[in-house]
């Protein structure tokens, strides 16, 4: 198992972590990477879609590359988002399980400063950040990253636009002398001028399958709604759903919201999550999709990065995202570690022309599912209906009195019965609904 890991030049000490977290087959940019950054001295542009194991790809070199012997900080993992960089804090202590030596600290906005201050204050040599915390540790004069060897960008296309002035700033502190690993899942070209201005010149170039292990094992479709079927073919396709877990993707935080509370009156397991939202909550919520608390997790781009739930068995986009790199980013959270995902598109008549775009920049095969026709949403809405009133919460304001006069009503129908005659209240009621709702239309 572990002499593929040992053949890459992983140490005993690191192997025998590996062998305690059960991961034995190292991927196509782990074959790639780990070499390179061991034996080689260049600064390192690696080009690989998430979910390909790029934590592993550098964590491993990392944990070999420290001089536990030098107290200063010697690597910087910069992130876009307090998830992802927890992520990573928690996978390189894993790594490092046997080579207790090596102190590694994690320091992230969005969280009480004061902690982390006092972490830095012991020996440190490696710091997971994202950019802003990062800043004002070093305002503080609390870490000092002007002796660094190591700096590592990860899903740097993520942070090359909002997060570019901080990029800067931290850069700006840090040694020529350093080395610089940038790891990102696409190549737009405010990556490219990234690379330009920050590394070297003689810079090594790594790619993963592109072709293949970015999209393996995700299967895109897509199915076109009028604006008023949206939710109904949402709710239609979390119910076929049942039981799996899934992210859908919305837009705006305004709209995360919106569908949220949809999806609560639907009774779905459901929590979302996005920019506006304090740490903590965003930590709850995170916590109860990972621990399969909750089934759906509605999110932002942004909140929704370092969400690596390998049980994520569907990915919806709710609303189309505006660039390529974000359907990849998207897309990249189901199928983690070689399992089965779906990508689901729900689009409007109008975004039918964006399918063949997005097909021919990301090299991907888009498949259109028909939505159901009317009987079989109409029978769906009832299945939905029945699942509401299951799982809503009994009303204890109504009287013992009145519950007994209600049980007796009741008391000679069969379960069979109750239900049919329960099923065709429920049909009368909408049925009266829906005429009110076309005669207003009609003034």
């Amino acid at each position: 198992m572990s002499k593929q890991f040992s053949d890459l030049g992983i140490n005993e000490l690191v192997l025998q972590s590996l062998v305690d977290l059960s991961i034995s087959i190292p991927t196509d940019i782990q074959k790639k990477t780990i070499p390179i950054l061991l034996k080689q001295k260049e600064d390192v542009v690696v080009l690989a879609k998430t979910g390909t194991g790029k934590t592993v790809a550098f964590g491993l070199p990392l944990l070999q590359l420290i001089d536990i012997e030098n107290t200063e900080v010697q690597a910087v993992i910069l992130v876009p988002t307090r998830e992802l960089g927890q992520q990573i804090y928690t996978n390189l202590m894993s790594f490092a399980s046997h080579s207790p030596a090596i102190s590694i600290a994690t320091v992230c906005g969005g969280i009480p400063i004061k902690p982390q201050i006092e972490r830095l204050k012991r020996p440190t040599h490696i710091v997971v950040a994202t950019p802003g915390r990062l800043i004002d540790l070093v305002q503080r004069k609390t870490v000092n990253i002007q002796n660094l060897k190591y700096l590592v960008l990860d899903e740097a296309d993520e942070m090359v636009g909002a997060l570019k002035k901080d990029i800067d700033t931290i850069v700006k502190e840090l040694p020529k002398s350093r080395r610089t690993l940038l790891f990102t899942a696409t190549m737009p070209g405010a990556i490219r001028q990234l690379v330009q201005n920050y590394l070297s010149k003689h810079v090594v170039h790594v790619e993963a399958d592109m072709a293949k292990a970015g999209h393996q094992g995700i299967d895109h479709k897509y199915v076109v709604v009028e604006p008023i079927e949206k939710l109904e073919v949402l709710l239609h396709f979390l119910n076929s759903k049942e039981g799996e877990r899934g992210i859908i993707f919305c837009k705006t935080k305004a709209a995360v919201n919106k569908l949220a509370k949809k999806l609560a009156i639907n009774k779905f397991s459901s929590g979302a999550i996005h920019g506006g939202l304090t740490q903590g909550i965003r930590d709850r919520i995170m916590g109860q999709f990972r621990e399969g608390f909750i089934d759906i997790l509605v999110a932002t781009d942004l909140a929704a990065r370092g969400i690596d739930v390998k049980e994520t068995t569907y990915v919806v986009n709710y609303h189309l995202p505006d660039t390529y790199e974000a359907y990849v980013h998207r897309s990249g959270r189901t199928a983690r570690a070689g399992a089965k995902g779906l990508s689901l598109s729900i689009i409007q008549q109008e975004e039918i022309k964006d399918i063949p775009d997005f097909e021919r920049e990301l090299g991907l095969v888009f498949r259109e599912v028909k939505k159901q026709n009317a009987e079989n949403r109409e029978e769906t809405n009832l299945v939905l209906w029945a699942k509401k009133i299951f799982k809503t919460k009994p009303n204890r304001t109504v009287s013992n009195e009145t519950k007994e006069k209600i049980k007796t009503i009741f008391h000679h129908l069969t379960k069979e019965e109750l239900i049919e005659k329960v099923l065709a209240d429920h049909l009368t009621r909408q049925s009266t609904a829906n005429l009110k709702t076309t005669v207003s239309q009609k003034k």
